[in-house]
């Protein structure tokens, strides 16, 4: 892509120039193609509150200079650092708890096989929604016939999803039964956090996968989930994305969205069972 030029640039070094139009309409089209991510014009301020340290620490006055670094040789780590930096991660423990009640109840109890059921949380941002799957899954299956994993753009979330440490405010939507048995409360300087018990933790992986590029080998899963993501992609974005992630579901398996998000007007293979939640309506055996 070609760059934007600059005809008006900061007088001092350390106050970065506003972001222009034309500098903005380059950044959201390298995050489309890196990410799928769409920005509207409203998040122009987000892209220059994000990135405003990163100018900074290269000690560069305009946007123009700073973008002419992302996809560089010898830059991929700053390149990765603004996706990490553009890509919202919000999320909390037992968010939509619909969902945690439909695994319980409804799905689980099926679950009659030898092998380990498998649910991805495919943007899991910092963990606490594949750690939610995991406590409730634990709770199911005792002898620890199941596994989580957990994947996210940013590798910033990523690293935080593994050290598995949290506000303690962030326990105020788990079961309270659930909170005495899987998460550990800090001391001394670590008072106001909560940790995630070892043994739940080892059920949970974490790695950094990109959705809209091509996917390392996951396995097959039994449960999907990819809630508050969509929101963010294109139709066509959608499309594809779906067609990805539906290969690596399982016949018959669950696939989860947000219930502010739906899959209408998209051609997938998934009928709705209930607002938000989807099943897997192949017949023919997939891969194993």
């Amino acid at each position: 892509m070609n760059l934007p030029s600059r005809s008006a640039r900061a007088t001092s070094v350390g106050t970065p120039a506003p972001l222009t139009k034309s500098e903005f309409d380059w950044i959201s089209r390298f995050l489309f193609e890196r990410a799928g991510i769409s920005l509207n014009n409203s998040k122009q301020a987000l892209v220059m509150g994000r990135l405003d340290k990163r100018l900074r620490f290269r000690k560069l006055n305009n946007y123009s200079d700073y973008f002419k670094l992302l996809g560089a040789p010898g830059y991929e780590d700053e390149t990765t650092m603004a996706i990490d930096l553009l890509t919202t991660n919000e999320t909390y423990f037992f968010r939509e708890n619909k969902h945690f009640d439909f695994l319980s109840r409804q799905v689980f109890p099926l679950h009659k096989e030898a092998r380990p059921f498998r649910i991805w949380s495919a943007a899991s941002s910092s963990g606490e929604e594949a750690y939610s799957i995991a406590m409730c899954a634990a709770e199911f299956f005792p002898a620890g016939n199941w596994e989580v994993l957990g994947t996210d753009i940013s590798t910033r979330v990523v690293d935080k999803a593994k050290r598995a440490l949290y506000p303690l405010a962030a326990s105020e939507k788990i079961p309270r039964a659930m909170l005495r048995k899987y998460c550990l409360k800090g001391r001394d300087e670590y008072t106001d956090f909560l940790l995630i018990d070892k043994a739940l933790r080892a059920k949970v992986n974490f790695r950094v996968a990109n959705l809209n590029q091509h996917l390392p080998d996951l396995g097959m899963f039994d449960v999907i989930f990819l809630r508050n993501v969509m929101i963010y992609f294109s139709h066509d974005t959608k499309q594809k994305l779906i067609q990805r992630l539906v290969e690596l579901l399982r016949p018959g398996g669950y696939f989860m969205i947000s219930h502010s998000e739906t899959l209408n007007g998209l051609d997938t293979p998934l009928i709705a069972l209930s607002p938000s939640i989807y099943q897997y309506t192949q017949t023919q055996p997939g891969p194993r």
